[in-house]
């Protein structure tokens, strides 16, 4: 079973940067999509940001311009760079992936999450 540690998380004032890194265990790594995700308290897990095997990305809207995700294969690691961050951004963050890059868009179709790291955003 694949293992997700997700970490980077942290209190930033408004404004201010922080990234995440996601350590994926398994060498399945490098043929899976992978994706960033979030949930605030009160609503649902959400796509963040995704990117293929070969490192095609897809953002939500609500980022774009600010959020950059990047993977390394050679360290089984997925990262996501979030500048510019705002209150609304607060959310505990998670990572996930899959072969089929529609799952990563979809997080209602992955299972087996981590434990996902806090950001909170706030003066």
């Amino acid at each position: 079973q694949v293992q997700l540690v997700e970490s980077g998380g942290g209190l930033v004032q408004p404004g201010g940067s922080l990234r995440l890194s996601c350590v994926v265990s398994g060498s399945i790594f490098k043929i899976h999509a992978m994706g960033w995700y979030r949930q605030a308290p009160g609503k649902q897990r959400g796509l963040v940001a995704g990117i293929t095997s070969s490192g095609s990305t897809n953002y939500a809207d609500s980022v774009k311009g600010r959020f950059t995700i990047s993977r390394d294969n050679a360290k089984n690691t997925v990262y996501l760079q979030m500048n510019s961050l705002k209150p609304e951004d607060t959310a505990v963050y998670y990572c996930n992936g899959d072969r089929d890059y529609v799952n990563v868009l979809l997080p209602r179709r992955l299972s087996h999450w981590g434990q996902g790291t806090q950001v909170t955003v706030s003066a």
